[in-house]
């Protein structure tokens, strides 16, 4: 079906439509919660937020703008009951010991040539405690999703093509409402679970007719483990796989080092399209992150690099040892 990739096709015909309709996130171990809602709240009470200009210097390339809100009752109970949290004077409090649920808000926005698309998340997760150190964790996202393309950036192969002359000049937009669901089991020291996303395959939709057949479910695996290698140095490794009927897999791997808690400096690596390399400090509650991707294999001939900003808010203020063994980033 033509509808949704001509344009698309047309401004990247040597990489295919798969390389951006499927988001990517090159600081992916830091927002968790996007791909999977188990992990709601998994780092506390926080917000969150990335832009993402990819290709830079390209005409119309993606620019993606992400921003959310975490709550999770632990750190509200903790600062109400023994201010535990709020004083950073003892390690008694335990994540995997404390409450049972998170709430979360999430925003997307994207550009991509002709086509704009908002993105609004609501999630919840909830964790059962398995043993002193294991917690596995459930949840759930009400996704709503607009899509909208400008017909006047449309740009076709043939000038007279009546498939689509109701496209040309006018605003499309189409609506959809869907589900996420996901499953984890976490540790102290490390993550892995699985997720489904948009699992109706975009079941409740309206508007115009360019996405259609397009929408699919999606899967999602996540793992992350993290070491201390030393008193002052620490260890993290994330993974993430991607797979759905349409675009076919995507596998995205992660390590870096981490220096007493607040700085850390890494790379990695996404299947056929691009290395990464990360750095970023943790100042107090905020942790400020930058991240440049280098695009190979089927993206190669694009030519542009792209480049990634984060910043994340302890909205609790939360206690970071310098190490001593215990690394506490993601």
């Amino acid at each position: 079906m033509k509808k949704l990739t001509i344009s698309i096709c047309l401004l990247l015909s040597a990489l295919g439509a798969s390389a951006q309709s499927r988001k990517h996130i090159a600081n992916f171990s830091l927002f968790q919660q996007y791909f999977n809602p188990a992990l709601t709240g998994y780092e506390g009470s926080m917000v969150k937020t990335f832009y993402r200009d990819q290709w830079t210097g390209f005409e119309d390339a993606p620019r993606t703008l992400f921003a959310s809100v975490e709550l999770d009752q632990a750190d509200i109970s903790a600062w109400r009951k023994t201010d535990v949290l709020k004083t950073q004077e003892t390690d008694a409090y335990s994540r995997q010991a404390g409450a049972k649920h998170a709430w979360g808000l999430s925003l997307l926005h994207d550009s991509f040539g002709p086509f704009v698309e908002t993105q609004v998340n609501l999630s919840y997760g909830s964790r059962i405690r398995l043993s002193e150190s294991l917690s596995l964790r459930a949840g759930a996202a009400l996704t709503y999703g607009i899509q909208r393309m400008n017909g006047n950036k449309l740009v076709l192969d043939q000038a007279n093509d009546q498939e689509f002359a109701n496209y040309l000049g006018n605003e499309n937009r189409v609506n959809k409402l869907d589900v996420n669901l996901g499953v984890m089991l976490t540790g102290e020291n490390f993550y892995a679970g699985y997720a489904l996303q948009d699992a109706t395959k975009g079941g409740i939709s309206s508007g115009d007719e360019f996405m259609d057949g397009t929408y699919t479910m999606q899967h999602v695996a996540q793992v992350g483990y993290r070491t201390a290698v030393s008193e002052q140095v620490g260890l993290v490794a994330n993974g993430i796989f991607r797979y759905d009927s349409k675009q076919k897999e995507t596998t995205e791997v992660q390590a870096k080092a981490v220096f007493q808690n607040i700085f850390w400096v890494g790379g990695g690596y996404r299947h056929n399209l691009a290395y990464t390399l990360n750095a970023g400090v943790r100042l107090n509650q905020f942790r400020v992150g930058y991240v440049h991707e280098m695009p190979t294999g089927d993206a190669h001939l694009i030519g542009k690099n792209t480049s990634e900003f984060m910043v994340t808010y302890n909205l609790i203020p939360a206690k970071y040892p310098k190490m001593g063994r215990k690394v506490t980033m993601w």
